[in-house]
């Protein structure tokens, strides 16, 4: 692991004085002109993205819930909300098992994506409107913030080990999916207790067939922590194919275990991953949710057919949640369905992603 990532500063650092213009300097070339050109469209472009959603989040004056008494506590169903309107981003808890229709508890935390685990609160967020910074922050259960990274990319993944040591991330460097042809991620480990930092899966051996898989092209993402803390599994992407990694901190390796499974999440007892498999070249409908029986390495399809990126994330021991996008806005829903391939799915709490079942 690299040593420990530099808090960041309280205080802003005086701006530099300006270099005089350098008269003899030639002028831009046609193409260095057209390269401005193109890069100030797409930054306004951004932006015109931006504020069309926010006026249209500021239409909406609907609150997500109630606010104050937040607790990052056990036995708690917390994700962030996508109702629109003021609340927008901010992460929500619900007594787990509470009945449809129950107002959840709204926090102060804005985020992009957002885990909980033992009174930890990982939380992936932007700043900034013209330059958008994101940060990885993360949160004790009073909601003091305790930890501010500075990383690299657009927030896609957050896990949390269960007892909440441990912390990992994915963003998207280039791209926004994971369907799109030149996507590029990065994956990052962050041990809360030590402070040990892993800023980019790419820096381990990666191990495909019991020998060094190297490329250009590899890409990590979707971390799930084991109870031990230290192997942890996660998908490694390279030349359109992808691997289940069984990963070793204290080693820096990952060694493949079986192809085409993506963004695995661990079952609470550890003896099962429920992941999404590549099941069509319809790259509308590409995936379907499975479960792997760690022991036998059977496969197991869910009764959800609906194709959906997400890393989907144990309700409880018999039960997989995940957020469905809604079809005419920035909102998604969140479902359950059993993990052994029975029954069918069901609303579980509507507008809201990036769930998970806070552990004790």
């Amino acid at each position: 692991m690299s040593e420990s990532p530099s808090e960041l500063s309280s205080e802003h650092a005086e701006s530099a004085e300006s270099a005089e213009p350098d008269e003899s300097a030639p002028a831009p070339s046609r193409d260095s002109r057209a390269k401005i050109l193109i890069s100030s469209i797409a930054v306004l472009v951004v932006v015109a993205a931006a504020a069309g959603l926010t006026a249209f989040l500021g239409q909406s004056k609907t609150r997500a819930g109630v606010a104050g008494g937040f607790t990052v506590a056990a036995g708690q169903l917390t994700y962030r909300t996508t109702v629109q309107g003021p609340d927008f981003g901010k992460v929500v808890e619900l007594p787990m098992g509470a009945a449809q229709g129950t107002v959840p508890t709204v926090s102060s935390i804005q985020c992009e994506r957002s885990y909980t685990a033992s009174g930890v609160l990982l939380c992936l967020q932007s700043e900034g409107d013209l330059i958008s910074q994101p940060y990885a922050e993360v949160y004790d259960s009073s909601l003091k913030q305790i930890k501010k990274l500075q990383i690299t990319g657009n927030p896609n993944r957050a896990r949390l080990s269960a007892d909440g040591r441990m912390a990992s991330w994915t963003t998207f460097v280039t791209g926004d999916s994971y369907t799109q042809p030149g996507a590029s991620t990065r994956t990052s480990i962050l041990d809360l207790k030590t402070g040990q930092y892993v800023d980019s899966l790419e820096t381990f051996t990666s191990l495909v067939g019991g020998k060094p898989y190297k490329a250009v092209d590899i890409n990590f993402w979707g971390v799930t922590f084991t109870a031990d803390d230290n192997t942890f599994y996660a998908t490694m992407g390279s030349s359109s194919k992808t691997w289940l990694m069984r990963g070793d901190l204290k080693a820096h390796t990952l060694t493949a275990l079986r192809d085409n499974l993506e963004c695995p999440s661990l079952s609470p007892d550890g003896t099962r991953l429920v992941f999404k498999k590549r099941v069509s070249d319809d790259i509308r409908r590409p995936w379907r949710f499975m479960v792997l029986d760690l022991a036998t390495m059977q496969e197991t399809p869910l009764a959800e057919t609906r194709s959906v990126d997400d890393q989907a994330a144990w309700l409880d021991p018999h039960t997989v949640m995940y957020a469905v996008p809604h079809g005419d806005d920035p909102g998604s829903d969140l479902y359950a369905v059993p993990a052994d391939g029975s029954g069918a799915p069901r609303l579980l709490a509507a507008d809201g992603m990036s769930p998970s079942a806070t552990s004790g």
